[in-house]
């Protein structure tokens, strides 16, 4: 099965280095896909009718999409590539996706939404951490 993010990949000019190219297609998908299930599941939540005892998520879920998009964006770019950046912020990502992902199955009992997003925050978190262990 080919993806857009593989494919892009694939068109690169320039030589892309030694990077595992699977590892950074799967982080990058990740990313998107958990940057989508935060937002969606911030906006489920504002339509509970317990709104307030979820402000904590809400919150946690705005966060970890605006990391995860952004590391999307920054695993997307490969001029002037620097390992430093790339680490920084595969960190942050991780980070964020733990708290999120903590953070929605503290309620994945009681909301669909956050089971999904809980699901999709610990498979973005895995995919940083095992493209952080190939970037050496």
């Amino acid at each position: 099965m080919t993806s857009t993010v593989k494919d892009m990949l694939a068109t690169y000019p320039a030589d892309l280095g030694a990077i595992d190219r699977a590892k950074l297609t799967r982080c990058i998908e990740a990313c998107i896909g958990c940057a989508q299930a935060c937002t969606a599941c911030a906006d489920a939540c504002l339509s509970e009718g317990m709104v307030g005892d979820l402000t904590k998520c809400i919150r946690t879920d705005m966060d970890c999409a605006d990391i995860c998009a952004a590391t999307a964006a920054v695993l997307s770019r490969h001029t002037g590539y620097d390992a430093n950046i790339t680490r920084a912020i595969l960190q942050a990502c991780a980070m964020a996706c733990k708290a999120c992902g903590d953070e929605c199955a503290s309620h994945a009992d009681t909301h669909e939404h956050c089971r999904v997003c809980a699901e999709a925050c610990r498979s973005c978190e895995q995919a940083c951490n095992e493209l952080l262990g190939a970037l050496g």
